[in-house]
């Protein structure tokens, strides 16, 4: 088995990354292979051994206006990989781990208000099974904060609703269980029951699984989830752009604003480091400033040398 194989092996046994995922890992490594073989620097990825190729390959990236985001994607893939072929001893040294690449500006998360989302359930008609369907993922993306892949992924066998939680499959093998609200939990049993039933007769295999089902009767993709989001804000009227992760964060900054705390929210969003966390906080500054001014003794004498 050659090492591109391996490594995809690995991705998928061992650290149980999404065929997403793994696809854009393979392709960045691919794309280095064949820079490699067009520019005549080495003759595979296994003789990559020289530091200047790793700068060579940063160079052509920036030179081909690739985005800071897309090169930085693409060098931590190879470092990845290679770590990797370190691990099995096919290879002893690692090109890129030293490369610096251009730093990325952090992207703040578009807030959406309480009552964007407010309009958007009321837009759903939940008479319609499709419809139904379409209420329940757009709850489970705002109220549990999930990856779309989470949501697609969702077998019933992860259910446990008596006890109003599930249990979710996250990245790099991390399992974590996500509460439910009393209604979500109701409406996912009147999904379970009258719902999902209809919408699997359409396809040829009613033993499937998978809690969400497309109108074919097949299990729901990443692609299809995006759809039925667009197609909710577009019955509902609106006009900004809207795709499953900005629910996310929707989640996240709602919690936060209500004074949950920060730990917590990580554990909920499945994030292995409370870096990836703490991104969410810039939207609550006037929320703590608010309960700084209510809260602290300083600040209530000074409200009341005011009055």
């Amino acid at each position: 088995m050659n090492p591109i194989d391996m490594f995809s092996n690995h991705l998928l046994i061992e650290r149980n990354y999404s065929e997403h995922t793994i696809k854009n890992y393979l392709r960045d490594i691919r794309d280095f292979e064949r820079f490699l073989l067009r520019e005549e620097l080495a003759d595979g990825l296994m003789d990559a051994k020289r530091e200047r190729l790793a700068r060579h390959y940063l160079s052509f990236l920036e030179s081909a206006n690739y985005e800071r985001k897309s090169i930085a994607r693409k060098i931590s893939s190879l470092r990845t990989f290679y770590d990797y072929t370190i691990e099995r001893k096919l290879i002893d040294i690692n090109i890129f781990t030293n490369l610096k690449t251009p730093k990325i500006p952090r992207k703040l998360p578009k807030i959406i208000e309480d009552d964007e989302i407010d309009h958007l359930f009321k837009s759903i008609d939940r008479l319609k099974p499709l419809g139904f369907r379409n209420y329940v993922i757009l709850d489970l993306l705002f109220s549990c904060g999930l990856r779309a892949s989470e949501v697609i992924d969702m077998t019933i066998r992860d259910l446990q609703l008596e006890r109003k939680q599930i249990l979710i499959h996250g990245k790099g093998s991390k399992d974590r269980y996500v509460p439910m609200h009393d209604h979500l939990m109701n409406d996912l049993k009147h999904y379970l029951t009258y719902t999902r039933p209809i919408l699997l007769s359409k396809g040829h295999d009613i033993h499937n699984l998978h809690v969400f089902i497309s109108y074919k009767g097949t299990p729901l993709s990443v692609r299809g989830l995006e759809v039925i989001i667009k197609s909710i804000l577009a019955k509902a009227g609106e006009t900004y752009h809207l795709h499953p992760h900005m629910l996310r964060h929707a989640f996240a900054t709602t919690l936060l604003n209500h004074g949950a705390d920060l730990r917590v929210v990580q554990e909920l969003l499945g994030h292995a480091h409370l870096k990836s966390t703490q991104i969410y906080t810039h939207v609550t500054s006037e929320t703590i400033k608010e309960k700084y001014k209510s809260t602290h003794p300083r600040m209530k004498d000074e409200n009341e040398k005011k009055t």
